[in-house]
């Protein structure tokens, strides 16, 4: 009965330590810098990929994992020599610790990275000695990852822009066939959309009381001679849509005609047809209407960040997949003055000639507009470019393995070169393969930091 005082103390004490426990602070965490280059110098182990790690012995990249490789310092007059010892390292001033992994956190201590069981890499001044972004590779590790250059040039350029459009029917050459009086239509040579006319032709035959009349007026004013009477009903008979050939053909048989002709104004094909034999028709009805195809638009939808190029009179060429191998040159003869808000696009109209009439509507084109040759201009292979959506910019290569990313204003594209504007000068090397292994290594060093003018990356617990 008297051991449950006993038990509860036990019980209590051990509450009570298990609280101190759980509020004493734990002392601080030390980081150690661990050894990674050979302490005997000329004969070393490193990692292809990550050429800081420096062992003195065979095994894996603590890294990426890969096989080390066997590496002999020469850098004293061909005879091996140690590489840079662990005091040699302190002798150069290091920036901060970071993890390869992640490198955007940056320690202020050696010692193992928080995210993964690997050691810190120390990042040293000396690989930015001159402040200006400037980033250091090997040059066989360069060669190991393909980086490629290319000379900044300075030549004419020719200016234009490629946009996509459909053939269209000139709309200045359509034609409306309608009937200058009442009637009824006894004949129509037409009888489809899409038939071909030639100009004159006759395309319907109807048959018009008042028309009747009229032709009946002239033959009795030609036989009374009155040369007055004679015009005016001949001019009756032209108002009323009837051809002056007819007219010529009614006044030398001295005989009205049942059916006044109906003729094409123009060459062209019947887009329209809206009436059939024995159909009446009234004044100003349509009877048909004609496009000439002889010339036609091309209509294009040219992208609102190219819109400011496109001017009335540039030259265009086109090319069309269902006739390959034909160019068809023509000129821009308007712009739209509205922007289609639902696509972003800007529409442009430009002419063609269509003599044997291979271009025919709705047929999808290739234009390229302003093939001409233009001033001289900085360019740039296209690929060169690094677009991070607030800035562009590409990947100069200095001597001896330095690489500086450099902003630049880019302009227009000239086929697969872009235009610089600012940034850069003739004869400078940029990088157009491999930039985005190099353009991390850039942001991991800081260089896009400074050339923004901003202040380093923060470091992990500040």
């Amino acid at each position: 009965m008297k051991r449950w005082p006993i038990a509860a103390g036990i019980v209590l004490a051990i509450v009570v330590g298990f609280v101190w426990w759980r509020n004493t602070p734990s002392p601080p965490h030390e980081h150690e810098l661990q050894q990674v280059t050979s302490p005997q110098g000329d004969v070393y182990w490193t990692c292809p990929m990550h050429p800081q790690i420096r062992l003195d012995e065979p095994g894996n990249c603590p890294i990426c994992g890969m096989k080390l490789v066997k590496r002999v310092d020469a850098s004293r007059g061909g005879e091996p020599s140690a590489p840079p010892s662990a005091g040699a390292h302190r002798e150069k001033r290091i920036l901060y610790w970071y993890d390869p992994m992640r490198p955007e956190q940056h320690f202020d201590k050696p010692g193992k990275s928080p995210y993964m069981d690997m050691q810190l890499v120390p990042k040293y001044a000396d690989n930015d000695p001159d402040g200006a972004g400037i980033v250091s590779i090997d040059p066989r590790m360069a060669q190991n990852l393909g980086v490629r250059t290319a000379p900044v040039l300075r030549r004419p350029v020719s200016a234009h822009l490629r946009a996509v459009g459909s053939v269209a029917v000139d709309e200045t050459r359509l034609f409306a066939i309608e009937s200058r009086a009442t009637g009824w239509v006894e004949e129509l040579v037409v009888r489809a959309v899409g038939d071909p006319v030639r100009r004159g032709q006759r395309v319907a035959g109807i048959y018009s009381p008042e028309l009747f009349a009229g032709q009946s007026e002239l033959i009795l004013a030609a036989r009374s001679g009155d040369e007055t009477l004679m015009k005016a009903a001949r001019q009756r008979l032209s108002l009323l849509g009837m051809p002056e050939r007819q007219i010529t053909a009614v006044l030398g048989s001295q005989q009205a005609q049942r059916r006044a002709g109906v003729v094409a104004p123009a060459d062209g094909v019947v887009t329209e047809l809206n009436v059939r034999e024995g159909q009446q028709t009234s004044s100003g009805m349509p009877l048909m209407r004609i496009a000439d195809l002889s010339t036609v638009w091309i209509i294009l939808d040219v992208p609102e960040a190219q819109s400011a190029a496109v001017r009335t009179g540039s030259s265009a060429e086109a090319r069309l997949r269902a006739l390959p191998g034909k160019v068809f040159k023509g000129e821009v003869s308007y712009v739209y003055p509205r922007l289609e808000t639902t696509t972003r696009t800007l529409k442009a109209r430009v002419v063609f000639d269509n003599p044997e009439g291979q271009l025919k509507p709705g047929m999808f084109a290739d234009v390229l507009l302003g093939a001409s040759r233009g001033p001289e201009a900085l360019v740039v292979p296209s690929e060169a470019l690094i677009r991070t959506g607030t800035r562009t910019v590409v990947i100069v290569a200095e001597a001896e393995g330095r690489y500086r990313p450099v902003s630049v204003v880019a302009g227009a594209e000239a086929g697969d070169e872009t235009i610089i504007s600012s940034g850069l000068e003739a004869g400078q090397n940029v990088v157009v393969s491999g930039q985005f292994l190099l353009d991390s290594e850039a942001t991991l060093s800081g260089a896009f930091n400074r050339l923004e003018g901003g202040e380093p990356a923060p470091r992990a617990g500040q």
